[in-house]
Protein backbone atom coordinates (compact mmCIF):
# COMPACT_ATOMS: atom_id res chain seq x y z
CA UNK A 1 0.00 0.00 0.00
CA UNK A 2 1.41 3.54 -0.73
CA UNK A 3 0.04 7.15 -1.04
CA UNK A 4 0.60 10.17 -2.58
CA UNK A 5 -0.22 13.97 -1.88
CA UNK A 6 0.53 17.29 -2.65
CA UNK A 7 -0.97 20.90 -2.92
CA UNK A 8 -4.78 21.22 -3.52
CA UNK A 9 -7.33 22.62 -6.26
CA UNK A 10 -10.09 25.08 -4.30
CA UNK A 11 -12.86 26.65 -5.35
CA UNK A 12 -14.63 24.66 -8.23
CA UNK A 13 -18.57 24.46 -7.61
CA UNK A 14 -19.86 21.05 -6.24
CA UNK A 15 -22.49 19.84 -8.52
CA UNK A 16 -25.98 19.14 -7.38
CA UNK A 17 -27.63 15.86 -6.66
CA UNK A 18 -28.79 14.28 -10.41
CA UNK A 19 -32.38 13.31 -11.55
CA UNK A 20 -31.01 9.91 -12.50
CA UNK A 21 -33.07 8.09 -9.96
CA UNK A 22 -36.23 10.43 -10.23
CA UNK A 23 -36.02 9.36 -13.77
CA UNK A 24 -35.83 5.35 -13.62
CA UNK A 25 -38.58 5.61 -11.43
CA UNK A 26 -40.76 7.79 -13.64
CA UNK A 27 -39.54 4.96 -15.83
CA UNK A 28 -40.80 2.08 -13.85
CA UNK A 29 -43.85 3.88 -13.28
CA UNK A 30 -44.75 4.29 -17.11
CA UNK A 31 -43.91 1.22 -17.88
CA UNK A 32 -46.13 -0.33 -14.82
CA UNK A 33 -48.87 2.12 -16.54
CA UNK A 34 -48.53 0.32 -19.52
CA UNK A 35 -48.13 -2.97 -18.45
CA UNK A 36 -52.08 -2.47 -16.57
CA UNK A 37 -53.30 -0.93 -19.59
CA UNK A 38 -52.27 -3.87 -21.97
CA UNK A 39 -54.16 -6.08 -18.89
CA UNK A 40 -57.52 -3.87 -19.36
CA UNK A 41 -57.88 -5.13 -22.99
CA UNK A 42 -57.74 -8.51 -21.80
CA UNK A 43 -60.11 -8.03 -18.88
CA UNK A 44 -62.68 -5.37 -20.47
CA UNK A 45 -63.88 -6.98 -23.38
CA UNK A 46 -67.55 -6.35 -23.78
CA UNK A 47 -68.43 -8.99 -26.20
CA UNK A 48 -68.01 -11.64 -23.84
CA UNK A 49 -67.92 -12.23 -20.08
CA UNK A 50 -64.80 -11.85 -17.44
CA UNK A 51 -64.20 -14.85 -16.69
CA UNK A 52 -60.65 -15.89 -14.59
CA UNK A 53 -59.83 -19.53 -16.88
CA UNK A 54 -57.49 -20.86 -19.68
CA UNK A 55 -58.39 -19.00 -21.99
CA UNK A 56 -58.17 -15.65 -19.84
CA UNK A 57 -54.63 -16.11 -18.79
CA UNK A 58 -53.82 -17.12 -22.20
CA UNK A 59 -54.41 -13.72 -23.69
CA UNK A 60 -53.20 -11.54 -20.85
CA UNK A 61 -49.79 -13.20 -21.16
CA UNK A 62 -50.09 -13.02 -24.91
CA UNK A 63 -50.36 -9.13 -23.83
CA UNK A 64 -48.12 -8.60 -21.53
CA UNK A 65 -45.40 -10.41 -23.78
CA UNK A 66 -46.31 -8.13 -26.62
CA UNK A 67 -46.05 -5.14 -24.53
CA UNK A 68 -42.71 -6.38 -22.55
CA UNK A 69 -41.11 -6.49 -26.05
CA UNK A 70 -41.48 -2.94 -26.92
CA UNK A 71 -39.96 -1.88 -23.80
CA UNK A 72 -36.74 -4.37 -24.43
CA UNK A 73 -36.39 -2.84 -27.50
CA UNK A 74 -36.60 0.74 -26.50
CA UNK A 75 -34.06 -0.35 -23.49
CA UNK A 76 -32.20 -1.68 -26.78
CA UNK A 77 -32.23 1.62 -28.80
CA UNK A 78 -29.30 2.94 -26.83
CA UNK A 79 -31.24 6.73 -26.50
CA UNK A 80 -29.13 8.77 -24.60
CA UNK A 81 -31.98 10.00 -22.52
CA UNK A 82 -32.33 6.69 -20.99
CA UNK A 83 -28.54 6.18 -21.53
CA UNK A 84 -27.49 9.14 -19.04
CA UNK A 85 -31.04 8.92 -16.86
CA UNK A 86 -31.12 5.38 -15.84
CA UNK A 87 -27.60 4.24 -16.63
CA UNK A 88 -26.37 1.32 -18.74
CA UNK A 89 -25.67 -1.26 -15.87
CA UNK A 90 -29.44 -0.16 -14.43
CA UNK A 91 -30.78 -0.78 -17.86
CA UNK A 92 -28.74 -3.81 -18.16
CA UNK A 93 -30.35 -5.36 -15.49
CA UNK A 94 -34.12 -4.24 -16.66
CA UNK A 95 -33.05 -5.88 -19.95
CA UNK A 96 -32.32 -9.33 -18.68
CA UNK A 97 -35.49 -9.66 -16.49
CA UNK A 98 -37.65 -8.23 -19.07
CA UNK A 99 -36.49 -10.58 -21.36
CA UNK A 100 -37.03 -14.16 -18.81
CA UNK A 101 -40.54 -12.18 -18.37
CA UNK A 102 -41.12 -11.76 -22.08
CA UNK A 103 -40.11 -15.49 -23.08
CA UNK A 104 -42.08 -17.06 -19.92
CA UNK A 105 -45.53 -15.00 -20.97
CA UNK A 106 -45.42 -15.62 -24.46
CA UNK A 107 -44.44 -19.33 -23.81
CA UNK A 108 -47.38 -19.49 -21.52
CA UNK A 109 -49.23 -17.34 -23.93
CA UNK A 110 -49.01 -20.43 -26.63
CA UNK A 111 -49.68 -22.52 -24.74
CA UNK A 112 -52.83 -21.49 -23.14
CA UNK A 113 -54.23 -20.59 -26.14
CA UNK A 114 -53.87 -24.00 -27.77
CA UNK A 115 -55.11 -25.65 -24.87
CA UNK A 116 -58.03 -23.08 -24.41
CA UNK A 117 -58.84 -24.29 -28.24
CA UNK A 118 -58.79 -27.73 -27.32
CA UNK A 119 -60.72 -27.78 -24.61
CA UNK A 120 -63.74 -25.49 -26.88
CA UNK A 121 -63.53 -27.96 -29.56
CA UNK A 122 -62.88 -30.58 -27.56
CA UNK A 123 -60.42 -32.72 -28.73
CA UNK A 124 -56.98 -33.30 -27.99
CA UNK A 125 -53.83 -30.73 -27.29
CA UNK A 126 -51.91 -32.09 -30.35
CA UNK A 127 -54.93 -32.20 -32.52
CA UNK A 128 -55.45 -28.47 -31.84
CA UNK A 129 -52.01 -27.64 -32.68
CA UNK A 130 -52.64 -28.52 -36.33
CA UNK A 131 -56.19 -26.45 -36.51
CA UNK A 132 -54.32 -23.54 -34.57
CA UNK A 133 -51.03 -23.34 -36.95
CA UNK A 134 -53.50 -22.96 -40.37
CA UNK A 135 -54.64 -19.39 -38.83
CA UNK A 136 -53.56 -16.13 -40.29
CA UNK A 137 -50.15 -15.52 -38.70
CA UNK A 138 -49.88 -18.37 -36.25
CA UNK A 139 -47.55 -20.11 -37.94
CA UNK A 140 -44.99 -16.86 -38.24
CA UNK A 141 -46.00 -16.16 -34.66
CA UNK A 142 -44.74 -19.81 -33.50
CA UNK A 143 -41.50 -19.34 -35.56
CA UNK A 144 -40.94 -16.16 -33.66
CA UNK A 145 -41.47 -18.01 -30.24
CA UNK A 146 -38.77 -20.44 -30.89
CA UNK A 147 -36.58 -17.64 -32.15
CA UNK A 148 -37.11 -16.25 -29.05
CA UNK A 149 -36.68 -19.17 -26.73
CA UNK A 150 -32.72 -19.97 -28.53
CA UNK A 151 -31.99 -16.01 -27.80
CA UNK A 152 -33.32 -16.55 -24.15
CA UNK A 153 -31.04 -19.68 -23.93
CA UNK A 154 -27.79 -18.78 -25.72
CA UNK A 155 -28.36 -15.49 -23.25
CA UNK A 156 -28.25 -17.55 -20.25
CA UNK A 157 -24.84 -16.81 -18.02
CA UNK A 158 -23.39 -20.40 -18.40
CA UNK A 159 -23.85 -20.67 -22.40
CA UNK A 160 -22.96 -16.91 -22.87
CA UNK A 161 -19.53 -18.14 -21.29
CA UNK A 162 -18.92 -20.42 -24.03
CA UNK A 163 -19.58 -17.95 -26.87
CA UNK A 164 -17.53 -15.52 -28.63
CA UNK A 165 -19.00 -12.43 -27.66
CA UNK A 166 -19.30 -11.85 -31.78
CA UNK A 167 -21.39 -14.93 -31.97
CA UNK A 168 -23.26 -14.66 -29.30
CA UNK A 169 -24.24 -10.53 -30.58
CA UNK A 170 -25.40 -12.01 -33.94
CA UNK A 171 -27.36 -14.44 -32.38
CA UNK A 172 -29.02 -12.12 -30.18
CA UNK A 173 -29.90 -9.74 -33.46
CA UNK A 174 -32.61 -12.38 -34.05
CA UNK A 175 -34.88 -10.89 -31.65
CA UNK A 176 -35.66 -8.06 -34.06
CA UNK A 177 -36.92 -11.05 -36.83
CA UNK A 178 -38.99 -12.24 -33.93
CA UNK A 179 -40.44 -9.12 -33.28
CA UNK A 180 -41.07 -8.27 -37.20
CA UNK A 181 -42.76 -12.46 -37.50
CA UNK A 182 -45.01 -11.76 -34.30
CA UNK A 183 -46.68 -8.29 -35.02
CA UNK A 184 -49.34 -9.10 -37.63
CA UNK A 185 -50.66 -11.98 -35.48
CA UNK A 186 -50.74 -9.48 -32.65
CA UNK A 187 -52.84 -6.74 -34.85
CA UNK A 188 -55.03 -9.71 -35.77
CA UNK A 189 -55.70 -11.38 -32.05
CA UNK A 190 -59.08 -11.43 -30.20
CA UNK A 191 -58.22 -8.27 -28.10
CA UNK A 192 -57.31 -5.96 -30.77
CA UNK A 193 -58.67 -6.93 -33.43
CA UNK A 194 -62.01 -5.10 -33.94
CA UNK A 195 -60.55 -2.50 -32.19
CA UNK A 196 -58.95 0.52 -34.41
CA UNK A 197 -57.99 2.72 -31.56
CA UNK A 198 -56.07 -0.09 -29.70
CA UNK A 199 -54.54 -1.11 -32.45
CA UNK A 200 -53.78 2.25 -33.27
CA UNK A 201 -52.34 3.08 -30.11
CA UNK A 202 -50.59 -0.43 -30.24
CA UNK A 203 -48.98 0.04 -33.71
CA UNK A 204 -47.50 3.57 -32.37
CA UNK A 205 -46.02 2.22 -29.65
CA UNK A 206 -43.92 -0.59 -31.32
CA UNK A 207 -43.35 1.87 -34.15
CA UNK A 208 -41.79 4.75 -31.38
CA UNK A 209 -39.44 1.75 -29.96
CA UNK A 210 -38.59 0.83 -33.46
CA UNK A 211 -37.74 4.43 -34.22
CA UNK A 212 -35.70 5.43 -31.55
CA UNK A 213 -34.11 2.29 -32.51
CA UNK A 214 -33.22 2.91 -35.42
CA UNK A 215 -32.23 6.61 -34.59
CA UNK A 216 -29.43 5.57 -32.37
CA UNK A 217 -28.51 2.35 -33.12
CA UNK A 218 -27.98 2.84 -37.24
CA UNK A 219 -28.30 6.17 -38.24
CA UNK A 220 -26.29 8.29 -35.21
CA UNK A 221 -23.63 5.82 -35.73
CA UNK A 222 -23.41 7.05 -39.51
CA UNK A 223 -24.08 10.80 -38.68
CA UNK A 224 -21.38 10.58 -36.36
CA UNK A 225 -18.12 8.46 -38.84
CA UNK A 226 -19.29 11.39 -40.95
CA UNK A 227 -19.11 14.14 -38.51
CA UNK A 228 -15.81 13.32 -36.68
CA UNK A 229 -13.97 11.44 -38.99
CA UNK A 230 -12.23 9.68 -36.14
CA UNK A 231 -9.11 7.75 -37.25
CA UNK A 232 -6.70 5.50 -34.81
CA UNK A 233 -3.48 7.31 -34.33
CA UNK A 234 -1.74 5.28 -32.21
CA UNK A 235 -1.69 1.81 -29.93
CA UNK A 236 0.51 2.42 -26.60
CA UNK A 237 1.49 -0.52 -24.51
CA UNK A 238 0.73 0.60 -21.46
CA UNK A 239 1.05 -3.32 -19.07
CA UNK A 240 1.01 -6.71 -19.38
CA UNK A 241 -2.03 -7.62 -22.28
CA UNK A 242 -3.34 -3.74 -21.70
CA UNK A 243 -2.95 -1.38 -24.86
CA UNK A 244 -4.34 2.07 -25.05
CA UNK A 245 -5.78 3.41 -28.73
CA UNK A 246 -5.48 7.06 -29.29
CA UNK A 247 -8.25 8.24 -31.86
CA UNK A 248 -8.26 11.37 -33.30
CA UNK A 249 -11.19 12.94 -35.08
CA UNK A 250 -13.08 16.32 -36.06
CA UNK A 251 -15.44 18.58 -33.48
CA UNK A 252 -15.27 15.70 -30.50
CA UNK A 253 -16.19 18.67 -28.68
CA UNK A 254 -19.84 18.43 -29.97
CA UNK A 255 -19.89 14.90 -28.26
CA UNK A 256 -20.12 16.22 -24.95
CA UNK A 257 -18.43 13.42 -23.65
CA UNK A 258 -17.61 13.61 -19.77
CA UNK A 259 -15.56 11.18 -17.41
CA UNK A 260 -16.50 8.59 -16.56
CA UNK A 261 -18.59 7.72 -19.84
CA UNK A 262 -17.84 5.35 -22.46
CA UNK A 263 -18.05 4.56 -26.23
CA UNK A 264 -19.54 1.62 -28.26
CA UNK A 265 -16.01 1.14 -30.21
CA UNK A 266 -16.43 -0.42 -33.74
CA UNK A 267 -12.93 -0.11 -35.45
CA UNK A 268 -13.39 -0.69 -39.39
CA UNK A 269 -11.00 -3.38 -40.34
CA UNK A 270 -11.97 -6.68 -41.93
CA UNK A 271 -11.44 -8.49 -38.74
CA UNK A 272 -12.91 -6.39 -36.45
CA UNK A 273 -15.97 -4.16 -38.04
CA UNK A 274 -18.54 -7.01 -37.43
CA UNK A 275 -18.45 -6.05 -33.46
CA UNK A 276 -18.72 -2.84 -31.00
CA UNK A 277 -17.01 -3.17 -27.97
CA UNK A 278 -18.26 -1.04 -24.87
CA UNK A 279 -15.06 0.71 -23.96
CA UNK A 280 -14.48 3.84 -20.97
CA UNK A 281 -12.48 6.89 -21.66
CA UNK A 282 -9.28 6.49 -20.13
CA UNK A 283 -7.88 9.66 -19.88
CA UNK A 284 -10.38 13.28 -20.27
CA UNK A 285 -11.98 14.08 -23.36
CA UNK A 286 -10.37 16.47 -25.43
CA UNK A 287 -11.58 18.60 -28.39
CA UNK A 288 -9.03 16.44 -30.86
CA UNK A 289 -8.17 13.31 -29.04
CA UNK A 290 -10.47 10.72 -27.50
CA UNK A 291 -8.00 7.44 -25.52
CA UNK A 292 -9.46 4.33 -24.78
CA UNK A 293 -7.59 1.47 -22.96
CA UNK A 294 -8.25 -2.36 -23.89
CA UNK A 295 -6.69 -5.39 -22.16
CA UNK A 296 -6.54 -8.68 -24.29
CA UNK A 297 -9.31 -11.10 -22.64
CA UNK A 298 -10.49 -12.82 -25.89
CA UNK A 299 -10.13 -13.39 -29.43
CA UNK A 300 -12.00 -9.51 -30.53
CA UNK A 301 -10.15 -7.76 -27.80
CA UNK A 302 -6.77 -9.20 -28.80
CA UNK A 303 -7.73 -8.50 -32.45
CA UNK A 304 -7.96 -4.64 -31.56
CA UNK A 305 -4.37 -4.59 -30.15
CA UNK A 306 -2.74 -5.47 -33.40
CA UNK A 307 -4.87 -1.70 -35.18
CA UNK A 308 -2.39 0.06 -36.93
CA UNK A 309 -2.64 4.19 -37.51
CA UNK A 310 -5.18 4.99 -39.59
CA UNK A 311 -7.74 2.92 -38.96
CA UNK A 312 -11.06 4.53 -39.47
CA UNK A 313 -13.29 4.49 -35.71
CA UNK A 314 -17.08 4.49 -35.28
CA UNK A 315 -17.67 5.63 -32.04
CA UNK A 316 -21.45 5.16 -30.62
CA UNK A 317 -22.13 7.51 -27.53
CA UNK A 318 -21.46 9.06 -25.08
CA UNK A 319 -23.05 6.51 -22.97
CA UNK A 320 -23.07 6.17 -19.17
CA UNK A 321 -24.37 7.86 -15.79
CA UNK A 322 -21.45 7.82 -14.03
CA UNK A 323 -20.32 11.44 -14.10
CA UNK A 324 -20.12 13.94 -11.64
CA UNK A 325 -23.90 14.08 -11.73
CA UNK A 326 -24.22 11.57 -9.60
CA UNK A 327 -22.24 13.14 -6.98
CA UNK A 328 -24.02 14.13 -3.85
CA UNK A 329 -21.37 14.97 -1.53
CA UNK A 330 -17.84 17.16 -1.18
CA UNK A 331 -15.60 14.04 -0.43
CA UNK A 332 -15.11 10.89 -3.21
CA UNK A 333 -14.00 7.70 -2.69
CA UNK A 334 -12.75 6.22 -6.34
CA UNK A 335 -12.66 2.55 -6.07
CA UNK A 336 -11.14 0.63 -8.96
CA UNK A 337 -10.12 -3.11 -10.13
CA UNK A 338 -7.67 -3.76 -12.86
CA UNK A 339 -8.46 -2.79 -15.88
CA UNK A 340 -11.40 -0.71 -14.64
CA UNK A 341 -8.82 1.73 -13.52
CA UNK A 342 -10.14 3.28 -17.40
CA UNK A 343 -12.69 5.59 -15.96
CA UNK A 344 -11.59 5.42 -12.63
CA UNK A 345 -8.46 7.49 -13.78
CA UNK A 346 -10.16 9.91 -16.13
CA UNK A 347 -12.56 10.70 -12.97
CA UNK A 348 -9.34 11.22 -10.63
CA UNK A 349 -7.87 14.01 -12.88
CA UNK A 350 -11.12 15.82 -13.58
CA UNK A 351 -13.83 15.55 -10.94
CA UNK A 352 -14.02 18.63 -8.51
CA UNK A 353 -12.26 18.62 -5.26
CA UNK A 354 -13.87 21.57 -3.89
CA UNK A 355 -13.53 21.66 -0.08
CA UNK A 356 -13.78 17.73 -0.34
CA UNK A 357 -11.52 14.86 -0.29
CA UNK A 358 -10.38 12.35 -2.82
CA UNK A 359 -9.16 8.97 -2.75
CA UNK A 360 -8.73 6.39 -5.24
CA UNK A 361 -7.67 3.23 -4.31
CA UNK A 362 -6.57 0.81 -6.94
CA UNK A 363 -6.65 -2.99 -6.11
CA UNK A 364 -4.34 -5.65 -8.51
CA UNK A 365 -2.79 -8.82 -8.52
CA UNK A 366 0.64 -7.93 -8.78
CA UNK A 367 2.32 -4.50 -9.44
CA UNK A 368 2.97 -5.67 -12.94
CA UNK A 369 -0.62 -4.99 -13.37
CA UNK A 370 -1.21 -1.20 -12.42
CA UNK A 371 -1.79 0.26 -15.30
CA UNK A 372 -0.97 4.27 -15.61
CA UNK A 373 1.04 4.13 -12.37
CA UNK A 374 3.50 6.80 -13.42
CA UNK A 375 -0.03 9.28 -14.36
CA UNK A 376 -1.81 8.52 -11.45
CA UNK A 377 0.95 9.39 -9.23
CA UNK A 378 1.38 12.59 -10.82
CA UNK A 379 -2.27 13.22 -10.80
CA UNK A 380 -2.00 12.38 -6.81
CA UNK A 381 -0.14 15.10 -6.33
CA UNK A 382 -0.58 17.51 -8.56
CA UNK A 383 -4.50 17.45 -7.00
CA UNK A 384 -3.70 16.89 -2.98
CA UNK A 385 -5.18 13.75 -3.54
CA UNK A 386 -4.68 10.10 -1.47
CA UNK A 387 -3.79 7.44 -3.93
CA UNK A 388 -3.64 3.99 -2.10
CA UNK A 389 -3.06 0.67 -3.90
CA UNK A 390 -3.97 -3.21 -2.60
CA UNK A 391 -1.35 -4.99 -4.36
CA UNK A 392 -1.22 -9.10 -3.91
CA UNK A 393 -3.52 -12.25 -3.38
CA UNK A 394 -7.09 -11.32 -2.58
CA UNK A 395 -6.95 -14.11 0.58
CA UNK A 396 -4.46 -11.55 2.04
CA UNK A 397 -5.87 -9.59 4.92
CA UNK A 398 -4.57 -5.73 4.12
CA UNK A 399 -6.21 -6.83 0.48
CA UNK A 400 -9.73 -8.37 1.69
CA UNK A 401 -12.97 -6.40 0.49
CA UNK A 402 -14.15 -5.74 4.40
CA UNK A 403 -16.04 -3.19 5.97
CA UNK A 404 -13.21 -3.09 8.45
CA UNK A 405 -10.88 -2.88 6.25
CA UNK A 406 -12.24 -0.37 4.08
CA UNK A 407 -12.79 1.81 7.05
CA UNK A 408 -9.35 1.58 8.00
CA UNK A 409 -8.21 2.68 4.77
CA UNK A 410 -10.56 5.65 4.52
CA UNK A 411 -12.57 6.46 7.42
CA UNK A 412 -14.67 9.04 6.10
CA UNK A 413 -15.97 6.88 3.33
CA UNK A 414 -19.59 6.27 4.54
CA UNK A 415 -19.64 10.49 4.25
CA UNK A 416 -18.69 10.28 0.52
CA UNK A 417 -19.79 9.31 -2.74
CA UNK A 418 -18.20 6.08 -3.98
CA UNK A 419 -17.15 5.15 -7.84
CA UNK A 420 -16.80 1.85 -8.97
CA UNK A 421 -15.32 0.08 -11.86
CA UNK A 422 -14.40 -3.64 -11.74
CA UNK A 423 -14.65 -7.21 -12.40
CA UNK A 424 -17.98 -8.59 -10.85
CA UNK A 425 -16.49 -10.75 -8.10
CA UNK A 426 -14.52 -8.29 -6.71
CA UNK A 427 -17.67 -5.07 -7.57
CA UNK A 428 -19.99 -7.99 -5.75
CA UNK A 429 -17.42 -8.13 -2.72
CA UNK A 430 -16.78 -4.54 -2.42
CA UNK A 431 -20.55 -3.48 -2.63
CA UNK A 432 -21.16 -5.47 -0.30
CA UNK A 433 -18.15 -4.29 2.22
CA UNK A 434 -19.52 -0.72 1.31
CA UNK A 435 -23.24 -1.02 2.40
CA UNK A 436 -22.25 -2.80 5.66
CA UNK A 437 -20.28 -0.23 6.67
CA UNK A 438 -22.89 1.87 6.41
CA UNK A 439 -22.41 3.95 2.75
CA UNK A 440 -26.10 4.81 1.65
CA UNK A 441 -27.08 2.98 -1.88
CA UNK A 442 -27.87 5.70 -3.58
CA UNK A 443 -24.25 7.04 -2.91
CA UNK A 444 -22.82 4.30 -4.44
CA UNK A 445 -21.90 4.68 -8.27
CA UNK A 446 -20.96 1.94 -10.65
CA UNK A 447 -21.94 0.48 -13.99
CA UNK A 448 -21.53 -2.88 -16.14
CA UNK A 449 -21.07 -2.69 -19.93
CA UNK A 450 -22.95 -5.59 -20.98
CA UNK A 451 -25.48 -5.05 -23.70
Amino acid sequence: MSSAKSASIRGAALPGPDASAVFSRLFLVLVVAGAVGAAMLAVFDATRPVRLDISLVARLCGLEGGFAVTVLVLLMSRAPFLERGIGADQMARWHGVLGRVAIIAIVVHAVGATAAWAIARGISFGASVGEVLVMPGLVEATVATFLLLGVGAVSARAARRRLRYEVWHALHLTTYLAIALSFSHELAGPDLAGRPAAQMAWGCLYTLSFALLLRYRVLAPLLQLWRHRMRVVSIVPEGKDVVSIIVRGCHLDELRAESGQFFRWRFLTRATWPAAHPFSLSAPPSQDFLRLTVKSVGDGTALLHQLRPGVRVSAEGPYGAMTERRRRRAGILLIAGGVGITPMRSLFETVHRGDGTLTLLYRASTTAELVFRDELEAIAAERDAELIYLVGSSSEPANAMTPANLLRLVPDMTERDVYMCASPRFAAAAQEALLAAGLPRRRLHQEEFVF
